[in-house]
């Protein structure tokens, strides 16, 4: 279970985690070794959120669009 803080801002980034474990390549693979290893889909999930928040952070701290990484390319 995932308490504190605010429901609606921590709906936000569940959210986005939970489309991009399907959609993005960098974080459903990251999500995906996660589960094959074991941990528990929320966990997964919530290792997910902090992962975009991270990469949030580092694209507004660098000004830069979001880039993946080159070995995850298709």
């Amino acid at each position: 279970m995932i308490f504190g803080g605010r429901a609606g801002v921590r709906a936000v980034p569940y959210m986005a985690a939970v489309t991009a474990s399907r959609c993005n390549p960098v974080i459903k693979a990251f999500y995906q070794r996660l589960r094959a290893a074991g941990k528990p889909a929320k966990v997964a999930l919530t290792a997910c959120m902090r992962k975009l928040l991270t990469i949030l952070n580092a694209m507004l701290k660098a000004k830069t669009p979001w880039q993946p990484l080159a070995e995850c390319r298709p």
